[in-house]
């Protein structure tokens, strides 16, 4: 292995420039210091504790807590493991919704001297099971919510409920010795066997990471910080401890329950000033914005996990402050941050990517001699990263860790971390981030090894032969879509599939669109042809339900929203929104179109109860009976009687006909 090309020491003077205009309004920012590396994060938690006890810590729509109530929160917890477990070093598993208590939980982890391997309920059991087997965890902790999850996951683990664990447990610090180089955590990503790989993190690299954040946007304990990503995600690290170890405010919001139309207001009511998601989340987010916002309080945007492009920094110019800086992050976990570029209002973005930008403290970045040369002449190698702070590799994985990981060239107390990613530099140093190596892709944030999604579809009875692709829209929207060569005449429909990947991997993992083929498009030396492989097209996918047309406006609306939404050529009316390729990020656009279209208010979740054009033609209808004036309820039921009995129960349900008297005025 030869380095093609070190980083050049420096940093332009422009990006000096934005980066000193990262500062709060009150000025209060105190510097990290280098030596706090050197203490673990319950010390320094604790230290924060000390520092402002009556300073809010966390709040969510349920929970509220101060410094001093979320420390004795998680000693209690801390107390009652050490009391059940003892001393000792162990992995416990984190079982909870997106909240506050899950803070609780690692917080008390931590303070234990624990290592906590955090669990996303919404995954598939089977994977949950693995990752809970695998992690070696020696007990689950969960809450109420998940306990019925919890106690079928854990056949030989013990599982300790946080809201009914012994209430005499003390609500003092602990005294335990904390070092700095042990595990803080383990967390799971796809993996290319076709079993998720745990990778872990120490309590030094997370508290360096965190300097390096602090420093560079001045974070304090005047702001308040939004946190969208799942805990069982890297980012979510890097928000939890840039938070809680400045004496800052962490608002975790829970998107999947909240959805994206509600963001604006709790950005603005809880007067956030960080936000921190994934290129996906803020675009679909951006969509959702009228111009008539303002969020005065906002001073930073971190955007990571996926390219960003020249659109987004235009999305963020349209509707955020003047002098809210948008920056463009570069990251793994098992790097953490080792790149970012920093983005004013004024800043010019040449092309259609952003780069990653220049140096972080501390990380080196090398491009290793793979080969390639740009249509500019510049060469392209393997990003890898050089440091003293990386993680110490992959759980139960030493093949893979030596594969990917390793000894400095030089020989110094650092390591390489080959990263899979292709890149070049410009000659000031900025880096130009162009995609994967190898077939491990990244969806809505989300690390994907595409051969477990192949390995997967491979177990199905039906399918041969299956490759998946990740494709990019025109909107630089990213999806996977899965090729798949059948065993016989019988072809699975796109249902049977979905259920099938859903019982052992979790959604953003399951391609959103399916293409039969008769036989896979080969190179002329008989491998695999991904470049042939067709685009998905815009055809109806084949459903376990025959296509239905919409039989009312209403319907017919909803169909075209839809099909404008998931890029199709039409929607039936029985067709779930979700067996169409719909996800999550995609139901805030079509409810957001809903509200804009039919003038009702219905949330988020609306759609995952009412999944189809017919459920969701109920709702409106419902939610316009109760609102409307009287002139349009006279249009209304004038559309209603032109409706047979069988279609009056179709489109408005059984109970609501049975409510209607066609004689009677409203």
């Amino acid at each position: 292995m030869n380095i093609l090309q070190k980083d050049p020491i420096g940093i332009p003077e422009e990006q000096r420039a934005i980066r000193a205009k990262c500062i709060h309004p009150t000025g209060t920012f105190i510097p990290f210091p280098t030596e706090a590396i050197d203490q673990s994060i319950p010390e320094l938690f604790e230290k924060q504790v000390r520092a402002c006890p009556n300073r809010l810590a966390v709040r969510t729509r349920h929970h509220v807590f101060t410094y001093d109530e979320l420390n004795r929160a998680a000693n209690r917890l801390a107390h009652a493991i050490v009391r059940q477990r003892g001393r000792g070093e162990e992995n416990i598993a984190l079982l909870f919704e997106h909240g506050a208590l899950q803070i609780v939980a690692i917080l008390g982890v931590l303070k234990a001297g624990r290592v906590y391997v955090p669990l996303d309920p919404s995954y598939p059991g089977k994977r949950l099971a693995y990752m809970l087997q695998d992690s070696k965890a020696e007990v689950l902790l969960t809450n109420q919510t998940n306990r019925s999850l919890a106690d079928a996951l854990a056949e030989n683990v013990p599982v300790i409920d946080i809201g009914v664990h012994d209430s005499i447990s003390s609500a003092e610090n602990l005294d335990l010795p904390y070092s700095p180089r042990s595990l803080a955590f383990i967390l799971y990503t796809s993996g290319s066997t076709g079993a998720p790989k745990g990778f872990s993190q120490t309590h030094c690299n997370v508290v360096h990471d965190t300097r390096n954040y602090t420093n560079a946007g001045h974070f304090c304990a005047d702001d308040r910080l939004l946190l969208v990503s799942s805990f069982s995600f890297a980012d979510s690290v890097r928000t939890i401890y840039s938070a809680l170890l400045n004496g800052a405010s962490l608002y975790p919001f829970d998107i999947k329950a909240e959805g994206l139309t509600s963001l604006a207001n709790w950005l603005i009511l809880n007067e956030i000033t960080i936000y921190r998601s994934v290129p996906t989340v803020f675009r679909h987010f951006a969509r959702t914005l009228t111009g008539e916002e303002r969020f005065p309080k906002l001073r930073l945007i971190y955007l990571a996990g996926e390219p960003v492009y020249k659109k987004d920094v235009e999305l963020y110019r349209e509707h955020f402050p003047e002098d809210c800086i948008f920056v463009n992050r570069l990251g793994t976990g098992e790097a953490l941050t080792f790149r970012w570029y920093f983005i004013d209002k004024k800043t010019p973005i040449k092309g259609t990517h952003v780069p990653v930008g220049y140096a972080v403290p501390d990380k080196e970045v090398v491009l290793l001699d793979d080969v390639q040369q740009g249509a500019d002449g510049s060469r392209i190698g393997e990003i890898a990263v050089k440091s003293e702070y990386l993680s110490p590799g992959y759980w139960k994985r030493i093949d893979l860790t030596q594969t990917v990981f390793l000894p400095d060239l030089d020989g110094g107390n650092s390591r390489i971390y080959r990263t899979g990613d292709l890149g070049r530099m410009l000659p000031d140093g900025c880096l130009v981030h162009l995609g994967r190596k190898d077939f491990q892709v990244k969806i809505r944030g989300y690390r994907v090894e595409i051969a477990e999604i192949e390995m997967t579809l491979l177990d199905h009875v039906a399918i041969k032969e299956a490759v998946v692709r990740l494709w990019e829209g025109r909107s630089g929207e990213q999806r996977l879509v899965a090729y798949l060569v059948p065993t016989g005449q019988q072809r699975p429909t796109v249902t049977e599939l979905r259920r099938f990947l859903a019982e052992a991997l979790p959604n953003y993992m399951i391609p959103s669109a399916f293409v039969m083929l008769d036989h896979l498009p080969l190179t002329p030396n008989g491998k695999l042809d991904r470049r042939a492989l067709p685009a998905p097209g815009r055809l109806r996918p084949r459903l376990d339900n025959r296509y239905v047309a919409p039989r009312s406006p209403v319907e017919e609306r909803l169909a075209e929203i839809w099909a404008q939404v998931l890029g199709l050529d039409q929607v039936g009316i029985y067709d779930n929104f979700f067996e169409l390729g719909g996800h999550s990020l995609l139901a805030t656009q079509v409810i957001s179109r809903v509200i804009n279209t039919f003038r009702v208010k219905v949330p988020l979740r609306s759609l995952f109860q009412a999944p189809t054009v017919a459920d969701m033609a109920v709702v409106i209808v419902q939610n316009q009976l109760e609102k409307a004036e009287s002139k349009d309820i006279d249009r209304m039921l004038a559309e209603l009687e032109a409706l047979s009995d069988e279609e009056a129960r179709q489109v408005l349900g059984d109970e609501n006909v049975k409510g209607v008297n066609r004689d009677e005025q409203f």
